[in-house]
């Protein structure tokens, strides 16, 4: 009899672009790996795609070459630092943001292929509440929603929130101050985004800590490096380290809800 392994399937998103959603799902990952999970890091902003920018590495294929029948999934998978392993998207490719949905479902379906190689699948969304982040959303397990303190950020994770709650039942997300000074200014960061919740939607939201602002991220972006590759001392690997711990102890559901099956599923339903 064969064994399922159960998958933590996590979607690291925001609504709003240039939060450090990217850098937030490759640190964590990296993190998780050194902790013995066996991570891979889907890169699910289809047009836009650019953790492989970001870590300076070069894809033969990416998720536009599984599509069109080129090679399986398996084919595409890339290492990335510290042992994990990267699905890249293409970049520049319109008709990736316009997939239909048995082309979607089809790309997605693809994923029960490596469900004997993983125990996390973090999927670092788009920006926005395009069809597509919604999909992602809708059949992950876990939302991280990353945040700022700017009042787009704000409003644009209230929209997500909103829109998954109301529209598709969605009632607990994870929320991380990014580039915040201090553990004070995150938790007041939360508390402007939970005052707004709690008044219009019937949510629970969980603050999960922050990731400081840290120059060591820009340096490592620079270089393109995972910040916790290139500085793993400084104040945001830290932090990311701390975030995985939790991560780490998040429980997964039974089955058959912690399983890479249900994450495909839910996306062909989607």
């Amino acid at each position: 009899m064969s064994r399922v392994n159960p998958v933590q399937v996590i979607a690291v998103s925001g609504g709003k672009g240039g939060v450090g959603k990217s850098n937030v799902s490759v640190n964590l990952a990296i993190a998780l790996a050194q902790m013995g999970r066996r991570v891979v890091v889907l890169d699910a902003d289809l047009g836009l795609a650019n953790i492989d920018v970001l870590l300076g590495i070069t894809a033969n294929h990416n998720l536009n070459d599984v599509l069109n029948g080129k090679c399986d999934l398996r084919d595409v998978l890339v290492d990335g630092p510290g042992g994990i392993k990267i699905v890249p998207a293409s970049s520049g490719t319109q008709r990736m943001t316009q997939l239909t949905p048995m082309e979607h479902a089809g790309l997605i379906n693809a994923f029960s292929e490596l469900g004997d190689q993983i125990d996390v699948l973090i999927v670092d969304t788009a920006a926005g509440i395009s069809e597509s982040v919604v999909s992602f959303l809708r059949a992950s397990q876990e939302l991280l929603l990353v945040v700022c303190d700017e009042p787009t950020s704000i409003t644009d994770a209230y929209a997500l929130i909103k829109l998954m709650n109301r529209d598709y039942g969605v009632n607990r997300f994870r929320i991380l101050a990014n580039q915040v000074r201090n553990e004070q200014e995150g938790k007041h960061l939360f508390g402007k985004l939970t005052r707004v919740t709690e008044r219009f939607l019937d949510v629970a939201l969980q603050y999960v800590g922050i990731v400081p602002y840290d120059e060591a991220v820009k340096k490592a972006v620079q270089r393109q490096r995972a910040v916790l590759d290139a500085y793993p001392r400084a104040k945001a690997s830290l932090a990311i380290k701390a975030l995985a711990q939790q991560v780490d102890n998040w429980p997964l559901p039974s089955s058959p809800r912690g399983h890479l099956e249900f994450f495909v599923e839910r996306l062909v339903d989607a």
